[in-house]
This record gives C-alpha cells, structure tokens and sequence, in this order.
C-alpha cells in the first residue's frame, strides 16, 4: 500500500459516520471524573477508555475487535470515537497497557482522528505499536514516551497524575495505571493474572494498590472480568514449564509447539530447553518471527543463536533434534498450523512419530475451528497434547479465586468489573458480592455508559454517548454500515437472483426472454419449471408498467420486480435470496 493510499485511507476515516450533533452531551461538570468507555464492555476486544476531569482528558488504550460469524468480510471493529471531536485539543496522552491487538490494534485509525496525542507505553508494546504504524506508512507522526519503569510518575494535564504497576500477562512489559485525580483514584490493571510461582521474577502481589484507598481520596478499582466464570486460580508458568520440558525430553519424535504469537516468554523457554537437550528450534509464522525479533532487538530474549534453525533447514536434523514452534492454534485458515494439518506446508507433513502440543488457551468463539483442526491431527496419527491432556498452557486472565484476591489486596471503594461480555461482567460482580463486596458500590456500564465519580461518590449518568460498530473493511473505515452488512448476510444465507431484461424503449415490450443468474440459491438446471414462471411473471411486470406509458420510471420498474419476484420466489422455496433486476433499455 503506497503512503498516498495510506493517506486517503486516513482521510476518510475522518470523514467516516458524521455524527448527529449529541444533545444530550453537556459540559463536563467542575470537580467530577467522567468515565466513558468507547470500548471493550459488551464483547472481547475493542478496547478504549476515556477518563475526563474538566478540560483534561486521558485515554487508556485503542484496541481492535475481531469480527463474528455474522460479520462477513469485515477486517475488524474499531471504537466509536464521536464523544472525542471538538475535544481533540484536551487530549493530554493515551496510555498504552500492553501490546496485544485488542489494546493498541485501532492506533493506525483514531490517533490521526484525534490529531497524534502524545502516546504513552513500555518500551515493547512501544515496539509494536510503531511496527503496527510503519505498516501504514504512519510512524513519523507517533508522538511516543517510553515508559522505562514501573516507579515512574507521570503528570498529564492539571489534574492527572498517573502512577504504573507491573502486572503479569501473557506479553511481557504489561502494565497497570493508577490514575490520580482531585475527587478519587482509578486502578486499572488492564489484562492481568495472578502467578504466584513464575519461572522467574516475583510473585505476583498487588497488596501495595491498598495506599490508593484512603477516606480522603477513594478508589475505583475497574477489574477485568473475563475468567470471571471458571473456578480455581491460574495455572502458574513454572508448571507449564515443566510439563513442555517433561514433553521435550520425551517425545520419540519431531515435536511441533503451537502458541500465540504474542508468547514470547513461552517462545524463549522452550529455545532455553532446547539449547540444554541439544535440539535445534524453527519458528514459523510471520508474526511469531515479527515478535521475537523485536523482543531480541529490544534486549528481552537472548539465546545462542545456534539454537534457532530456518524452517526450511529442518530436515537437515533427525525428527528427534527438531522443534517448530508455529502459529495457528486457533486454527486458523492460513496460518501454519492450519497449512500443516492440511497438507500445504511446504517443509512440514504430518508422521506418525510427531508429537504436536497446542500451548494456547481457546479463545471464544473459536471452538469449532479448533476442533476440526485437532480432528484432523488425530486422524493423521500424530499425538496430540492439548490443555484438557496436559497443563500445557497458562492463560493470561484472571479466574475466580484470582478476581477474589485481588479484590481484598486492592480494597477498593468501588468496583467496574470491565474488558469482557456483559454476562461476564456480570459474574465479575456476583464474584465479588460473594466475597463480600457490598453490591451498592459495584457498577456495570456499557459501552458509551458515563460514569460520574466526584465527592459525594459513585454513580451512572443518565447521559449516554452514542456508540456504534465502525467496521474496517480494506481500504474502507466506517464505510460500512448495517444495511451493507444486512445485504452481505442475505447473500451469504441465501444467495442472490440476478433478472436481466431488455426493453425496447419505443413499445415497452420485452425484446427478449429474460436472463436469469443464480449464486447460492438455486442450481439453475435443476429448476426449469420455476425458471420459466419466473421469466413469464417478469414479462408481465414489465409490460403492464411500461407499454402505453410515457415517460418510463424505470426506477420504479426495477422495485416492482424485486418485490413480486421475490414474494414468488419464498412463496415457491421459502427462501429469500437478494434479487437484483436489470433493465436495459434498447
């Protein structure tokens, strides 16, 4: 994509859904923090919070959402960022949790909407975040402050003072913010998991986040919410661990480690057992490449790099001397681990001396997919280890006992459970209440919800931002809509029905049978019958509106056959494909 395409792209990204003027927004109120989440409520993903005192606004995260089934040919979801225009110059900085896409994935987009706010991460999501924006032609304009260390302060604005906590995730150099303000303090961890046994490093404690909670200035606490269904505490990393090493040490033949790209801790201890048991490492996913290669540039990973092998190579080694570590747990279609099941890898086939571990949790919605892939692996007679075999994996996310924990070391005054679907949130705050947490002082918002924290306490506006899906699609932001949407479903459900009659202008009569082409709706061959009824019916339609009648609206025309066609059309099939009549007047 040239950087002049970029540029357009942007352009109307700008231009995209011109908002209806927001009545009902008033001025922000003096000595009150408002709390608007754009995204990342009501779904996994989309990520966006907007914290505003007075004229000071600052911004935590610009993350993605991937489409769902019923979203064909979307890219991907951004947030809806109408709240923010005209607001554009109180901006003070947007903060940056981590580097996963669900947090910094939308930053190509909106920083150029918000004209490039200054920007706020550690020094690898940083990393991403500008390789992210090099891909759009659009780093030169980041405006970025690396954060070196947790014990840093920073002072956005009058009335920010932001202060950082190191949280545990499944990306190195997570964070978690503190927002100070003059009627309250927000703790936010972001994405976070308790690991109280780490392969190195500290256990995981958040006892000090109490000194935040005072009489004088109270705390939110908002608390992802998204294992707030499972029992038990996270698996911790030493005992993953030792299972892939148990796995490593004894698998007869090659061994194929599929795992988030985003893994690059896990990336980096299977290199270092690798190293130990004289074994050779290939990776293989460009992402997964992408990643490591800035974890090693930016100093994170160092291993011998005799380890590390081209997946090309691998066949240089015996099977028992190889490791892939690859992309596509998720199964998904072109990724290397999908390619490898399916036969189209170019260096790998399937044997039945390969043992390939799925080193990932299964994200939500992908059940299926995952499913077919692992059933696919069975049949190939490779063995399979996976999550419900062995603790293979530890999952990024907090679960029951771990949202417990952290709501008595945290001690917070009031609680918005966040960062999942609304019926997870929901759980979040059944969790708590049954620990105890007084139900009054939690509060579940929406997307676009404002919540008003001042000196009399916590509660939800009445008021309401609009919020709506803004759809990428190619080149296209925003362009897409719910009625674009709605015609691609019908397509996909139950196909399109192209009518093409020719008119003759002076008689308005049909000069020939008309053309008729079906796409997934019926085989045309097959239906002879209904073909001809068809064509009669159009015949009929169109010389009862035409012959006789000057001047033709032939607008009209067109509608009166999409709407008696297809009323004949269910009427015959009980389906509804999307009729599209052409009239070509001669």
């Amino acid at each position: 994509m040239t950087p002049t395409r970029i540029r357009k792209t942007i352009r109307r990204t700008i231009r995209t859904r011109t908002p209806k003027p927001l009545k009902e927004r008033g001025p922000v109120s003096a000595d009150e923090l408002r709390i608007i989440p754009l995204g990342g409520l009501e779904e996994v993903g989309r990520n966006m919070t907007v914290f505003e005192y007075n004229d000071d606004i600052v911004i935590l995260d610009m993350g993605l959402q991937f489409p769902e089934e019923d979203m064909p040919g979307i890219d991907y979801i951004i947030p809806d960022v109408r709240y923010l225009e005209g607001k554009e110059k109180n901006i003070r900085g947007v903060i940056f949790s981590h580097g996963h896409l669900d947090h910094i994935g939308a930053a190509p987009h909106l920083l150029p909407k918000l004209g490039w706010p200054p920007v706020y991460a550690s020094r690898l999501t940083l990393f991403l975040l500008r390789k992210r924006l090099e891909e759009s032609k659009l780093n030169q304009y980041l405006v970025a402050h690396e954060i070196n260390s947790a014990s840093e302060e920073l002072f956005l604005g009058d009335y920010f003072k932001v202060n950082l906590f190191e949280v545990t995730h499944s990306i190195m150099d997570a964070m978690g913010v503190i927002l100070q303000t003059p009627v309250g303090n927000i703790i936010h961890p972001g994405d976070w998991r308790y690991d109280l046994s780490p392969v190195k490093g500290k256990p995981t404690d958040f006892s000090h986040l109490a000194r935040w909670n005072t009489k004088e200035k109270p705390s939110v606490l908002m608390m992802e919410s998204l294992g707030s269904t499972k029992e038990g505490s996270q698996l911790s990393e030493s005992e993953v661990y030792k299972n892939i090493r148990k796995i490593i040490e004894t698998a007869p033949g090659r061994i194929i480690i599929a795992t988030f790209a985003s893994m690059v801790e896990r990336v980096a201890q299977i290199v270092s057992i690798a190293e130990e048991l004289g074994k050779k490492v290939a990776l293989d996913g460009l992402s997964m490449k992408m990643n490591i290669e800035i974890a090693k540039k930016i100093g994170y990973l160092k291993f011998n790099p005799n380890v590390m092998i081209d997946i090309k190579n691998i066949h240089d080694y015996p099977p028992n001397k190889v490791i892939a570590v690859v992309t596509g747990a998720q199964g998904e279609d072109r990724a290397v681990l999908m390619r490898i099941a399916n036969g189209d890898h170019r260096h790998i086939k399937i044997e039945k001396s390969d043992t390939i571990v799925f080193s990932s949790s299964v994200i939500p919605g992908n059940e299926r997919t995952i499913q077919r892939l692992k059933d696919n692996l069975y049949r190939q007679g490779a063995n399979v280890i996976h999550k419900e075999i062995m603790d293979v994996h530890s999952g990024g996310h907090a679960l029951i006992e771990d949202i417990k924990l952290l709501i008595r070391q945290v001690k917070p005054k009031y609680l918005l459970p966040v960062y999942a679907n609304h019926y997870l949130l929901c759980e979040g705050a059944k969790v708590a209440e049954s620990d105890g947490f007084p139900k009054q002082n939690i509060f579940i918002l929406d997307n676009g919800s404002i919540g008003i924290f001042n000196k009399q306490g916590f509660h939800v506006s009445q008021e309401k931002t609009p919020i709506q899906y803004v759809f990428v699609d190619g080149l296209g932001i925003g362009d897409i809509g719910n009625v674009v949407l709605r015609d691609r479903q019908v397509l996909a459900q139950d196909g399109m029905f192209v009518i093409i009659a020719t008119v003759d202008s002076r008689t308005g009569r049909v000069r020939t049978s008309p053309d008729i082409i079906s796409r997934g709706f019926v085989y045309l061959r097959e239906n002879t019958d209904l073909l001809s009824e068809v064509r009669k019916r159009v015949r009929a339609i169109v010389e009862r509106k035409t012959v006789g009648r000057r001047p033709i609206n032939w607008i009209y025309l067109k509608d009166e056959i999409k709407e008696k066609i297809g009323s004949f059309l269910f009427q015959k099939t009980e389906r509804r494909p999307m009729v599209l009549p052409v009239v070509i007047e001669v």
